[in-house]
């Protein structure tokens, strides 16, 4: 009988921990439905934001670092919760913005113009990035709106390094999954990580990586993997996305949330070696 209650006891103290826990680290999705009325386009948002520093916010205590997550070509902006969730948890207002609609024409490819003819889609997506920030300091004025983390899977990360382009001032990290047709920011000022998958269906066009020698000037990670171009999304496998969030959390350990946040030992780069990485 002791010992029944003496496991009980345990099993409550258990479950007490756990709830402690997921009520420390909850993470609030929101979504937002925005419309632009200077462009008649509706810009839907899905908003993600650790309960405890959105309330630290709310009463001025904190400012929050904002991220700005771009959906690949005919994926839902909502299918990057493991990416937001990375973020938010270590303090990030994290809006993952639907960048292309149903409306939009598809994308082409013309060979011989810049970013092989896709500059308006990259423009569109400036567009929308700014649209959502000015949106959002209305919504929440305790947050850095002037140092923002720009994610952004295939397309995404195309737009996601066209923004850090434009508005350099603006960025101070830069995440992609296999972004294949806007050159990489050269800038030791802006920290840049970037996942290159191995599918022979999606080849980076030249020009848009570093060469190694550059890429350790400028503080760019490049981790080379054999995951597929499209599972870098939650459509992908847990073993793929599991790696994705483990540098990804390391990357992000350098800086922009509190210090309890960033215990992530960053005294070696990420990535020893130019074309290394922790896949095999």
């Amino acid at each position: 009988m002791k010992r029944g209650i003496a496991v009980l006891a345990c099993v409550c103290l258990l479950t007490a921990a756990v709830y402690l826990t997921v009520s420390k680290w909850g993470i609030r999705h929101e979504t937002l439905n925005l419309f632009d009325a200077s462009r008649q386009r509706p810009v839907a948002v899905d908003l993600a934001v650790r309960r405890d520093y959105e309330l630290k916010a709310d009463d001025g205590f904190w400012r929050l670092p904002v991220a700005v997550i771009s959906n690949g070509n005919t994926v839902k902006n909502t299918e990057y919760s493991f990416l937001a969730n990375v973020l938010a948890a270590r303090g990030y207002m994290v809006a993952s913005i639907q960048q292309d609609i149903p409306s939009d024409p598809p994308l082409m490819t013309k060979i011989g113009l810049p970013y092989v003819g896709r500059t308006g889609v990259y423009e569109k997506g400036e567009t929308n990035i700014l649209f959502v920030i000015g949106q959002l300091k209305q919504r929440q004025p305790n947050a850095d709106y002037q140092h923002l983390t720009l994610v952004g899977h295939s397309n995404g990360g195309d737009i996601s390094m066209y923004f850090a382009q434009q508005h350099p001032d603006l960025v101070s990290k830069v995440v992609t999954l296999d972004n294949l047709r806007v050159p990489f920011v050269l800038s030791d000022k802006m920290k840049i990580l970037s996942f290159r998958s191995s599918d022979p269906n999606f080849k980076t066009d030249p020009g848009v990586l570093p060469d190694p020698k550059q890429a350790k000037k400028d503080d760019i990670d490049i981790v080379h993997t054999k995951f597929q171009h499209t599972e870098m999304s939650d459509r992908g496998p847990d073993s793929v996305k599991e790696k994705i969030q483990a540098t990804l959390d390391q990357f992000l350990g350098g800086g922009g949330a509190s210090s309890e946040l960033t215990a992530a030992n960053t005294d070696k780069p990420l990535i020893a070696e130019y074309g290394t990485g922790p896949y095999p």
